[in-house]
């Protein structure tokens, strides 16, 4: 019940739900969502739900900042934007992570034909797993498929990104 009453207060009162849904580095998170065709909202949800925007969260496998970056792949995406004086520290850096993160993100999104659903599961369970997926027919990249997707946590990570991108869509579109 006391769940059910939060998300009333989120929905009904902007202000409250801001509370919950905070917006930093906003301008940062459109220029880079704008650069890369991204939509800002959806960018802010994959960063609430990989750092809660903290900038020096790590994770247990390694990934850093805010859009939880594994080293190896910041390092590649530094290569593929001409960034040569790469260090991982800078992935804590907010505006470094989120310029390689949202690049990743779209790359990922043109890689797979523009699906967002697949672009979140490339993001979060590796590019070469959901090329696999599809090839196995282990999932059909459907969200209405999800539970047949083989990676729980990567379920969990788009189930967890598509809400919180309808609450920023909803609090600050």
């Amino acid at each position: 019940m006391l769940l059910f009453f939060i998300l009333i207060l989120i929905f009904y009162f902007k202000p409250i739900g801001r509370l919950f849904y905070p917006f930093p580095y906003q301008k940062n998170i459109s220029y880079y969502a704008q650069k890369n065709d991204l939509n800002p909202y959806l960018l802010a949800a994959v960063i609430k739900t990989e750092s809660n925007f903290n900038p020096r969260a790590i994770s247990a496998k390694g990934a850093r900042g805010l859009m939880q970056i594994m080293p190896k792949t910041g390092r590649w995406v530094a290569l593929q934007t001409g960034q040569i004086e790469f260090k991982v520290e800078q992935l804590d850096e907010p505006e470094i992570n989120i310029c390689l993160g949202s690049w990743y993100l779209a790359e990922l999104k043109r890689e797979f034909y523009g699906n967002t659903i697949l672009a979140l599961a490339a993001y979060n369970g590796g590019r070469e797993n959901v090329s696999r997926w599809l090839q196995q027919k282990q999932w059909v990249g459907e969200l209405t498929k999800l539970d047949s997707l083989p990676f729980p946590e990567t379920r969990q990570f788009i189930r967890k990104v598509l809400w919180n991108y309808k609450v920023y869509r909803y609090l600050y579109g």
